[in-house]
């Protein structure tokens, strides 16, 4: 969770506060528009991190923190699936992204569907 939550946070951090740079890496161009989605997907980001990391503690498996296990899979698998469509993933940025989000969907879906807490415990 702590990992997830810093990996987040930075995308969080950096999406808030640099949009207008964000937005020219990837050749797009930096409208007041565009600006605002990337400056909101920062929050959610952000807000994402935060949830993550008020949850490092507790037992993730059981019936309280199946949500945030859901929560984080749906994210992060979506957002895997997303990153591999794209054309031409040569750029090591990108690639980061997808190997980033590939993990962690993996990991989030080995909690959401694997034996769970009980079994580990017998």
């Amino acid at each position: 969770m702590m990992s997830s939550a810093l990996f987040l946070g930075a995308l969080g951090v950096s999406a808030s506060f640099l949009p207008q740079e964000l937005l020219a890496r990837v050749g797009a161009s930096p409208d007041r528009f565009a600006v605002a989605v990337v400056q909101i997907a920062g929050a959610l980001y952000f807000g994402f991190a935060i949830l993550n990391w008020t949850a490092k503690g507790t037992l993730l498996g059981g019936i309280y923190g199946r949500p945030i296990v859901l929560a984080n899979f749906t994210h992060f698998a979506i957002g895997a699936i997303t990153l591999l469509k794209v054309p031409g993933q040569t750029e090591a940025g990108l690639l980061v992204g997808v190997v980033a989000y590939s993990v962690f969907a993996a990991w989030f879906g080995y909690v959401l569907f694997g034996p769970g807490p009980a079994s580990a415990s017998r």
